[in-house]
């Protein structure tokens, strides 16, 4: 565990997971601001040359777009169009990109681009020397302001130079993440705390959940086309750019509304965390769907993100013996194109 986490007092219960003393973290968000650690993230560079050119065959984002202003969502896919990461892109500088995902996949992505990578001017490299701090509370974008001296962005944009950025994700609150040099870390996380509750990444991860925004992990590396979690209606793919690996398939599954399961919001009765993976039940013991993303919220109570059949009539259901209610998403599920994000920006 870096020295910036353990020197304040955070504690790592497991490779993605830091906590710290602080009572009641998911509460504190709402009622005030706090900092945590996001070390359950990490960061891909691409750069070179060619690195705006190789991305645009690969991933589900229109790449030009990402300019230094809009850092929009995007997927990486199979030819079979199944998910083998989803990120934030971000442009650092002029043939500089950077992905920003869940630390499990950060590796395996790098592995399976490098492959085509080589037939470009184009360079992959896991930096393992970038630090990824979130600010969560009504007063996270005025703090980000006085102590970064940085305008923060809207939703899913970015600012900052080449090393720092600043970025802006949804949710119940406002929510910024900072990507900064490791060294400086330390000296951030102070300046912060000094104003921000400090508390463990799960606060970030249930926001990510109220916000209906689901990070793949190893456990559905290939297995999931990103409509199944609603990718298209977060502006995470591009319908009007050429082609991309995987592209038909995700095309002829928007076009002919070929998804058969979808990405939904509950809330369990009870504090159980389910595992990952866990199905979703019918009364009848027929499993519907699985959990994606699992944490307790402010009143103790498991709130989850789930891939569920979009067949009607379920009827009751339950995860690891606990009732399910289903839970408004906060968007509509319908195509967003990321071309309008940008032209809002």
């Amino acid at each position: 565990m870096p020295d910036w986490i353990s020197a304040p007092g955070g504690r790592q219960d497991a490779e993605d997971r830091i906590t710290f003393e602080t009572p009641a973290p998911a509460r504190q968000a709402l009622d005030g601001t706090v900092v945590a650690p996001l070390v359950h993230l990490g960061v891909l560079d691409v750069f070179g040359p060619d690195a705006e050119r190789f991305l645009q065959g690969q991933t589900s984002a229109q790449v030009g777009l990402a300019d230094g202003n809009l850092a929009p969502l995007t997927v990486f896919c199979t030819p079979k169009g199944r998910m083998l990461a989803n990120a934030q892109l971000l442009r650092v500088n002029e043939e500089h990109y950077r992905l920003v995902m869940p630390r499990g996949l950060v590796q395996p992505l790098a592995e399976h681009l490098g492959k085509f990578a080589a037939f470009y001017k184009a360079q992959l490299e896991v930096r393992d020397d970038l630090a990824l701090i979130g600010l969560i509370g009504r007063e996270a974008p005025a703090l980000a302001e006085v102590r970064l001296d940085l305008l923060p962005p809207a939703v899913w944009h970015q600012s900052g130079d080449a090393d720092v950025q600043l970025l802006a994700h949804p949710g119940p609150r406002p929510r910024l993440l900072v990507c900064l040099p490791t060294e400086r870390a330390a000296s951030l996380w102070t300046r912060l705390a000094e104003q921000a509750t400090p508390v463990g990444n799960a606060v970030w991860c249930l926001h990510d959940i109220q916000a209906g925004l689901a990070w793949l992990t190893p456990m559905h590396r290939d297995a999931l086309l990103p409509q199944m979690i609603n990718w298209e209606a977060l502006g995470g793919i591009s319908f009007k750019k050429g082609c991309y690996t995987g592209q038909e398939v995700v095309a002829r599954a928007h076009f002919r509304g070929q998804v058969k399961r979808r990405l939904v919001r509950a809330q369990l009765e009870g504090g159980e965390l389910p595992p990952l993976g866990s199905p979703v039940e019918t009364s009848e013991g027929k499993a519907v769907g699985e959990v994606l993303a699992a944490e307790l919220d402010a009143y103790d109570q498991a709130e989850i993100l789930a891939v569920l059949t979009t067949k009607e009539d379920l009827g009751p259901l339950r995860v690891a013996g606990q009732a399910f209610k289903q839970l408004k998403l906060p968007y509509p599920i319908e195509r967003l194109d990321p071309e309008s994000l940008a032209a809002k920006a």
